[in-house]
């Protein structure tokens, strides 16, 4: 009995279809992909399914700038300085 069950091949277990790297399987993969991606783009245009929208992007709070400003007074008087200068 030793004999004989050295004398049976051992069966080899069956490899995944999505593991073998086949040309043919290769082939069908892509061809796989372009018909999902068409099918989906048909279902986002008939209104059946929503496309899918990025994440929005946080918008922070503004940063006070450090400029100086002048008073009111100031400010006309500068004006009424450049406006004498240009006459």
């Amino acid at each position: 009995m030793a004999t004989r069950k050295k004398a049976e091949p051992e069966k080899e277990q069956p490899k995944e279809a999505g593991g073998e790297d086949t040309p043919q399987n290769a082939t069908l993969q892509k061809a796989a992909k372009a018909i999902g991606s068409a099918l989906g783009a048909m279902a986002v245009k008939t209104g059946i399914a929503h496309p899918q929208t990025a994440p929005k992007k946080k918008i922070g709070k503004l940063v006070k700038k450090n400029k100086t400003r002048l008073p009111r007074k100031e400010k006309k008087q500068a004006k009424k300085k450049l406006s004498k200068q240009a006459h």
